[in-house]
């Protein structure tokens, strides 16, 4: 089982690593890309939850979303932007986390509409 989750982990983290190159290049001075990551990783959280104990959710919930997800560098880019504005921080903080609620709340939605 560990196996998996190193795998998924491994599948995680450079799909983050490839939409921070990203994010970087297109959004050089927002934190886009790791809202990107978190409401991705949330969202698939909210489909594989739903999946019984195993390899298959051992891989994706645990493996593929903690390495995608980063609560770190969602932490320090909070306190990038608190240099320019505690505005923009709180919203980053709150909005990113009310999102991420309903990304995985929509995520076991469409999960329980797949499992009918």
């Amino acid at each position: 089982m560990v196996s998996w989750v190193a795998l998924g982990a491994g599948v995680g983290a450079v799909g983050r690593y490839l939409v921070t190159r990203l994010g970087q290049r297109w959004w050089p001075t927002l934190p886009l890309a790791t809202v990107a990551v978190n409401l991705i990783g949330a969202f698939l959280a909210g489909l594989l939850m739903g999946l019984p104990q195993g390899a298959a959710r051992a891989f994706g919930l645990t493996g593929v979303c903690g390495g995608l997800t980063t609560f770190s560098t969602m932490m320090v880019d909070t306190l990038i932007l608190r240099e320019r504005s505690r505005w923009a921080a709180w919203l980053y903080v709150l909005g990113t986390t009310a999102l991420g609620l309903l990304a995985v709340v929509a995520g076991a939605w469409v999960a329980a509409c797949w499992r009918g």
